[in-house]
Order: structure tokens, then sequence, then C-alpha cells
């Protein structure tokens, strides 16, 4: 009997819309457990900018999964994370499980004050998600034909979002995970032209990878008319995580699921038979 299913609290999810939380949340109505959605447009709404919104979003829940926006390296992450951690922790969420990145100091700090709450914490650091091709901002590149991006020969092992999803569940369920830390990577390493490579081939239509320079990329998102902070986001990733210190495996999925991670070959066949990227299904 876990905690979860003792107390039957709810389990809040933040960024519950999105492509980790909305698996994590459908996973866990399927097994009878209550779920509060946390978004802006949720009620009670949950705003990471709005402080005055947590403890709302926090009434009566007995855990957490801690999903930051736009992204745990965004400066003042860490500080954000660790003030809501504790108030979880004081309002009774015990348990926080959270969404963390690879090869990003600020996220790494932000880990260090979920440790620090008082919580029964879960770390989940992932690799680059898969899903990035088909639910984010690199599908309408994809769908064009052309994705253009400053990274070259960079290996990076994309993790799929189900993995991350089944590793969630799992420590809101299983007490055998508390006080785990879990990096969570793919099989292999591909480069960003051999992913476009290999969509191109399920999909079975023409797309193609152009690297570009740093300068022609911060042009490009200028040009979308993209917020700043959101293109300095954007930047710091390509630029400075992509840069091969993530060019390691590990056995994070194996050892919290007990079984293999996915391949993004699996992924890729998958979704293209869906018709999203367009061309043969």
């Amino acid at each position: 009997m876990t905690v979860t299913q003792q107390s039957m609290k709810p389990i809040l999810i933040l960024g519950g819309t999105g492509k980790t939380g909305r698996r994590i949340a459908e996973q866990l109505v399927a097994r009878d457990l209550p779920v509060r959605i946390g978004s802006r447009g949720s009620t009670p709404s949950f705003d990471w900018e709005n402080r005055a919104t947590w403890a709302g979003a926090l009434e009566g829940v007995g855990a957490v999964y801690v999903s930051y926006y736009p992204d745990l390296a965004a400066p003042g992450a860490a500080e954000a994370v660790g003030a809501f951690a504790k108030l979880a922790v004081a309002m009774g969420g015990n348990r926080l499980v959270l969404l963390s990145g690879r090869g990003e100091p600020e996220a790494q700090r932000a880990e260090e004050t979920v440790k620090q709450s008082g919580a029964e914490w879960t770390i989940l650091r992932c690799s680059w998600f898969m899903q990035n091709f088909s639910e984010s901002f690199m599908l309408d590149a994809v769908l064009a034909g052309e994705v253009a991006l400053p990274v070259g020969a960079v290996r990076e092992p994309f993790v799929d979002a189900d993995d991350i999803a089944d590793a969630a569940v799992a420590a809101f369920t299983d007490n055998r995970h508390i006080g785990q830390f879990y990096e969570l990577t793919g099989p292999r390493f591909i480069t960003f032209a051999e992913a476009v490579a290999d969509i191109a081939e399920v999909a079975g239509r023409e797309i193609r990878f152009v690297e570009l320079t740093t300068a022609q990329f911060a042009a490009r998102l200028a040009e979308q008319q993209l917020p700043q902070d959101l293109i300095d986001l954007l930047m710091m990733l390509f630029t400075e995580v992509l840069d091969g210190r993530n060019e390691h495996l590990t056995d994070g999925v194996e050892r919290a699921l007990g079984r293999p991670a996915r391949d993004f070959r699996d992924y890729a066949s998958a979704v293209a038979a869906t018709g999203i990227w367009g061309g043969a299904k």
C-alpha cells in the first residue's frame, strides 16, 4: 500500500496538459487515483510567475509532479522551485517528483532545493524529448520540410516522454522510488540530422536538416517575434547544453521501470503511423 493510496489525496500535476504531465495524469486517472491539473487555465489556477496562486493549487494535495515552465534552465528557476517545494511540504504535499534536465546547472540547483525541502523526493533528470519533433516547437519545422538548428555532429540520447511518464507514475505509486535519482535517456545516441532522416524515412516524405550558425539561429528566432527571454533560453539550450556534455548513456529507465528505454526509431514509426507528420501512413 502506497502513501498515495492510503491518503487518497489528489496528486497535483504541474504542466498537466504538457508532454509529460498529460501522460502522467492519464495513467493516474486510469488507476482511479485523484488528480488535479496545475495550469493557468485550471481551477484553481496555477502560475509559476504568480506565487499567490500556489497555495490554492496545493490545498489538500498529497503529492506533486513538479514541472517548471518554461524550463529549469531559465534564470531564477531554482529559487522558484525551492520556494514551491517548501510550501508544498508545509501544506502536506510531501511527495515531490521533479522533472529535471541534463547538463543544466540551474536545473541541478533546483534538484538540490527539492532534496533539502523535507519532501519524499524523486528526481527525473532527462535528456531531450523525442516528442519535441511531434508535439512541440520542432513540429512546424518537420511539417515545413526543413529543420534548421545550430547543432552539428553532437549526439543526443533522446528519451521518450512515455518512459518519463511511466517513471513518474512509478514514483507516485511505489515507495521504493522515494529518495531515488534517475537520469533518463534513450538507449542510443543519434544526431539531430539522423533523427530528422529517420522521421523522413518513416513518414515517407522529404525533410531535410540544415545546420545553422548561432547568429543565423538567433536571427530566425527574432523573425518569429518570440519574447527575448524565450530566445535567450533557446539559444542557451542549443549552444551550451548541446555542446557534447550529455554524450553518455544511462540505465535510469531500466532502473526505474525494469525494462529497456524506448528507441527513437520505434517512436518515429509509431508517430508516422498517426499521420501527424504527413506523407505515407
